[in-house]
């Protein structure tokens, strides 16, 4: 068993299971946590573009809501605990893979900044689970800020005809959009409005900060993409090594729809099936329903764009980035995909020259930089010299922003690998490990160096 000791104190979690058996019971799906009412709640979605009436979750159980002691709410889910109304003739359960998967990589995206679900617990089941082989069966214990998906306005927005769809985005807008004040030029008092301008806002810093990482999700479709902005669903994940325009690992996602350039206009298209479902409560009038819809809609572009920015900017040592550092930016990314440059390892190259530290970490043992991306170097320190602000506290953020570690691919088929085994010892140690991701560490050369040929994976699998 995995458990996330960090986590649970953050949630005021009493107690853990490996000392309290009724606690592992209820991680393990055998018996409810108490006062647990456990559901599984039913969405629709637009998988790969096509409309699914029906999806749900077929192997996922919710236990219920958790208020923290600061009073912040969270669901507690239970992912491969069985059979589900929805599992659709599936058996509900999950092979270890995708638990680990999704424990080492969602953890590590937390600690990165990104808006995530989190893993609480990974326990094996001790049964095996039949896929395209036998597996050792695992139930991960997830926690987000809720649920709630586009998929979920669609189920009573399109399949049921918009039946308790209004009640639905009230509930959604006082979960998660409380304090959010919709823009002064669109209607106020007005929940519709209210959530599309806020998962607007959400998406755009979302996967801004996925692009600027190298972050490929895999599988965007609208029941992945949650509500309250958070990234979930970490199957067919996977993190660039070499810098790649066209990166994509999904073995299911064939025509690329998913792939690393198209996930802003994807969550862009997902956004406006979100506000095709509420177009009916926005405004009685349809054509001013369909104006404000797509006056809210059209910020996204601008919205991701401003994100987009300030990450660069940070990551590359800039106060801002202006027109003229366009080409300039475009020139380093073209040497990175030439020269199939670890993306990770590159930025970070950056950031050490930055800070004249380069000698003093295990970078040059890590990372050679060509001759190409040297030269270009010496104009990018032109630029940075002509930077308005402290030189000190513009080097500092390309240190929080520039990561040493990633969840790297190898690692996390590595820490599979193991846990088929029962081996969770280095799985402990390297979630540990990515909870400080913007550091060195003695012994970094394993944890952050690019994979041999032989351990490159190209390829991920969703696992259900």
């Amino acid at each position: 068993m995995l458990w996330n000791q960090g986590l649970a104190e953050e949630l005021g979690w009493e107690g853990s299971p490996a000392s309290h058996p009724e606690q592992l019971q209820a991680l393990a799906g055998n018996q409810p946590l108490p006062s647990s009412q456990p559901v599984a709640t039913v969405y629709a979605g637009h998988q790969f573009g096509q409309y699914n009436p029906q999806l749900g979750d077929g192997r996922a159980t919710l236990l219920g809501e958790w208020l923290t002691p600061s009073g912040d709410r969270f669901d507690v889910q239970l992912k491969g605990a069985g059979p589900t109304a929805y599992s659709r003739g599936g058996d509900g359960r999950s092979p270890i893979g995708p638990v680990i998967r999704e424990y080492v990589v969602s953890e590590a995206m937390h600690a990165l900044g990104v808006p995530t679900s989190r893993a609480l617990a990974a326990v094996s089941t001790g049964e095996p689970v039949v896929r395209n082989r036998i597996e050792p069966g695992a139930i991960l214990t997830r926690v987000a800020s809720s649920h709630l998906r586009i998929g979920t306005i669609q189920y009573f927005a399109m399949t049921r005809g918009g039946d308790e769809v209004g009640t639905l985005v009230d509930y959604a807008v006082s979960r998660h959009f409380a304090d959010h004040i919709a823009r002064g030029d669109l209607p106020a008092n007005n929940a519709a409005v209210t959530l599309l301008d806020g998962v607007c806002a959400h998406f755009a810093r979302l996967v801004s900060h996925w692009q600027v990482l190298g972050f490929v999700h895999g599988v965007l479709n609208t029941d992945n993409a949650l509500l309250c902005g958070q990234t979930i669903d970490y199957g067919p994940c996977a993190f660039m090594d070499h810098f790649d325009p066209q990166a994509c690992f999904s073995s299911i996602d064939r025509q690329g729809r998913y792939a690393w350039p198209n996930q802003p206009g994807i969550m862009h298209w997902n956004l406006a099936v979100l506000a095709e479902c509420l177009l009916p409560l926005i405004d009685d009038d349809e054509q001013r329903s369909k104006e404000t819809a797509q006056q809210l809609i059209d910020q996204f572009p601008a919205r991701f764009h401003a994100h987009h920015q300030q990450w660069l900017a940070a990551k590359l040592g800039l106060d801002r980035i202006t027109e003229a550092d366009g080409a300039l930016i475009q020139r380093f990314h073209d040497i990175m995909a030439a020269e199939r440059l670890d993306m990770t390892l590159a930025f970070r190259w950056l950031t050490e020259i930055a800070g004249d530290s380069l000698d003093d970490s295990p970078l040059p043992e890590l990372f050679a930089a060509p001759a190409s991306l040297i030269d270009w170097s010496g104009e990018w320190q032109d630029r940075r010299a002509l930077n308005r602000g402290e030189a000190d506290a513009i080097t500092q953020a390309m240190r929080a922003t520039n990561p040493t570690v990633i969840p790297r691919n190898h690692l996390v088929q590595r820490a599979i690998d193991l846990a088929e085994q029962g081996q969770l010892e280095w799985i402990d140690a390297l979630v540990e490990r990515s909870a400080a991701p913007f550091e060195w560490r003695p012994g970094d050369e394993e944890w952050a160096r690019p994979p041999s040929e032989d351990e490159r994976v190209t390829r991920t699998f969703c696992g259900t």
